[in-house]
This record gives C-alpha cells, sequence and structure tokens, in this order.
C-alpha cells in the first residue's frame, strides 16, 4: 500500500467537513412526565382497592335457610319447602344456619313464611297447632264478608254477627268473637275466602254455628297493644 492510501485512511475521518459533522444526530433525551407517572399510581392503587373489595364481598358471606314457597302458618315444614341460600353476612340479620336444615324439618311454622324469606329462630314452633285450650274455625266469607286487603297469620280480627234474612240480628250475646287468623285460602269452587281462625275452646261451638248462617263479618282490628 502507498503512503498516499496510508495518510489518506488516517486523516479521513479526521478531515471530514463541518457540514458533515452536522448532519449526525445526537440520541433523544427522554422526558418524564410527572402527570402521567401520578396517573399510574392512581390507576395501580384503585386496582388494589377494587381487588381488595371483590374478595371481602365473597369471602363475608354465609350460607343460611329460606322458604323455597310461602309456608303458612301452623303447617308442617317439609323438606321441598326449605333451600340452602348464600347470602352477604348483615349484624342486623340473625337467620338460621344451612346446619339446622335437618332440625327444621318437620317443625310447624309459627308465623306465615313468605316465599324466598329467611328462616329465624322464630319461624318455627315445637307446640302443636291448635295449643292446648284453643281451637281453629274455618269461616268461608263472601267479598263483601271479608276486609278487601289481604289477611296474614297472626292478625287480630272480629267476626260479627250480622243481620239475617229478615233485618234483625240475633239476640244472642256476644255480638262478636274476637280470634286470630292462622292462615287464608280462596275455595275455588265458590270464590269464598276461607280464613281458619284461633278462638278458645269455649267459643269454637258457638262461633262455628254463626259461620255456618253465613250471617257473619270478619273485620281485621290493629294489632297494636
Amino acid at each position: 500500500m502507498s503512503t498516499t492510501a496510508r495518510e489518506a485512511r488516517r486523516t479521513g475521518p479526521r478531515n471530514a467537513t463541518p457540514e458533515a459533522a452536522a448532519t449526525i444526530t445526537p440520541p433523544p433525551k427522554l422526558r418524564r412526565r410527572p402527570a402521567l407517572v401520578v396517573a399510574a399510581v392512581i390507576v395501580t392503587a384503585l386496582g388494589c382497592l377494587i381487588g381488595a373489595w371483590a374478595w371481602s364481598s365473597t369471602t363475608n358471606t354465609q350460607e343460611v335457610l329460606a322458604a323455597r314457597d310461602t309456608i303458612h302458618r301452623g303447617e308442617v315444614i317439609d323438606a321441598e319447602d326449605v333451600q340452602r341460600v348464600r347470602i352477604n353476612g348483615d349484624p342486623a340479620l340473625s337467620p338460621l344456619p344451612a346446619s339446622e336444615y335437618e332440625e327444621i324439618v318437620g317443625q310447624r311454622a309459627a308465623l306465615d313464611i313468605a316465599a324466598g324469606g329467611l328462616l329465624t329462630s322464630e319461624s318455627t314452633a315445637d307446640e302443636p297447632l291448635p295449643p292446648r285450650g284453643q281451637s281453629i274455625v274455618g269461616i268461608s266469607l263472601t267479598p263483601a264478608q271479608v276486609p278487601g286487603m289481604a289477611l296474614y297469620g297472626g292478625d287480630k280480627v272480629r267476626i260479627i254477627v250480622t243481620p239475617g234474612d229478615n233485618g234483625e240480628a240475633p239476640a244472642s250475646s256476644p255480638q262478636f268473637t274476637v280470634a286470630e287468623v292462622v292462615a287464608t285460602y280462596v275455595d275455588e269452587t265458590t270464590g269464598n275466602t276461607v280464613v281458619n281462625v284461633l278462638v278458645p275452646y269455649a267459643d269454637a261451638g258457638v262461633l262455628a254455628a254463626r259461620a255456618a248462617t253465613g250471617n257473619v263479618a270478619l273485620v281485621l282490628d290493629s294489632g297494636a297493644e
């Protein structure tokens, strides 16, 4: 290789013109954006909070007993009447846990339990219905003889003697009987509402005789003492 060629190779890059050097683009400088960093931190924190809430809501549940269908007061609770459901824990509620399923089946309902309603310790009773010293009387009433609203187990009512065909009320005393509703149903044949009421044993015969004449009317009273 000639001396001239070696010198050209040595001095080539050093002898570059200023214009050529100016065309070399320096690497870009990274700029930090504080707003994006803050937003990322907030999103991460929200994700953690949502995850914690979801975990808490799924773990703070309990399996309890609920009525599959409506259970009327006095009815014996069968296995198909009760179902296990899972609900979020609430200190204001005191439903029976699912572990008491076997104990509930076979007991009598102490009150009307609507379909889907939770069962509590007050929902059942061990004593038979009617209790000792009382009787249940069924009264068939037309729409004109009963209030135009639903009656529920435990409602306080009076069965009042009404005038007969001659327009005169019987002279027998008393003119009404105080009773408590046990259950109701609609007679599909007559369309009448049959109300089963709980009365003292001594009043049952008189009330049944009056109800048989059809000259009675049912009045719903306040349950407040």
